[in-house]
């Protein structure tokens, strides 16, 4: 039988699950969208739909992350898969942050400053992304260049997780009123700084590196299971900890040993008389 070699006008191979937890990141930016505009029209109620926007902006964190993470495992990492995971982005970490931003707290202010602070979020966002393919795409076509596993700027997705985050923490301190006083300053601050950080040449680990075969030790697994048991119960403030921390961090990557960098992106390793002593227990 003959084989078929794809021409230049034949579709793109798509890898199923992959593109799955993608459509899983834009149909949780969908419904952020949605849940965004019901609120809007609550104009005197209280803020039981943005809670729910944020919870679906920040599951769409959780499906941005597991598409690229079941990809890499998996070989299944396509032009396909890079486009399509950015027309999600733009959506779920684009245009919803954005939207409850702007009618949470630019709303109050002059309405063509908040339209302008939100579309320049948008706006740098959306340059984000752009850039993000541009420099993959240079990467693929010359084999000499020296891949980098860092992000060229704050990723979208911690920007709009920080976002979700942060307004989530106003929200719990403000009793769930969507009058939050003095807080409707910080905001759109912070959206003017993170569209800065996202066309800023500052480099955040992708942890691309991490193993997520390697032996670790129970204490690696303990301080993980930890992690997602206090962000699931405390997500008032836990997940802001770790967006922000995120944030700081590549601020400071620069001035941190090479040492604590492996340890902190790859998860380091353990030691070689620990993987002796494993090995013969387990007859590996």
């Amino acid at each position: 039988m003959k084989r078929h070699v794809p021409g230049p006008w034949s579709d793109p191979q798509v890898y199923l699950l992959p593109n799955l937890m993608t459509a899983g990141n834009l149909a949780c930016g969908f419904s952020a969208v949605l849940t965004i505009f019901e609120g809007m029209r609550d104009v005197g109620g209280g803020a039981k739909d943005f809670h729910l926007a944020i919870f679906l902006i920040l599951g769409a964190c959780f499906f941005d992350a597991l598409d690229g993470r079941v990809a890499r495992i998996k070989g299944q990492e396509s032009m396909f898969g890079r486009e399509f995971d950015s027309i999600a982005d733009i959506v779920s970490f684009g245009m919803a942050p954005a939207l409850l931003v702007m009618d949470i707290v630019l709303s109050s202010f002059d309405n063509r400053l908040g339209w302008t602070i939100a579309f320049i979020y948008l706006l740098c966002g959306a340059m984000r992304l752009a850039r993000f393919n541009c420099l993959s795409q240079m990467a693929e076509e010359n084999p000499d260049a020296v891949k980098s596993r860092d992000f060229v700027g704050f990723p979208i997705p911690a920007a709009a997780g920080l976002i979700a985050s942060l307004t989530i923490f106003i929200l719990w301190l403000n009793e769930g009123q969507k009058d939050i006083g003095a807080w409707r300053y910080v905001l759109p601050a912070l959206m003017l700084l993170l569209s800065f950080m996202m066309l800023s040449e500052f480099r955040y680990p992708s942890f691309k590196a991490i193993d997520w075969k390697a032996k670790k030790s129970l204490v690696w697994f303990f301080l993980a299971v930890l992690t997602l048991v206090c962000a699931v119960n405390f997500v008032e403030f836990v997940p802001l900890g770790i967006f922000l921390s995120y944030l700081v961090y590549g601020l400071l990557r620069p001035w941190i040993s090479r040492e604590w960098q492996r340890e902190i992106e790859e998860g380091g390793e353990l030691p070689a008389a620990v993987e002796e002593v494993a090995s013969e227990e387990t007859g590996n």
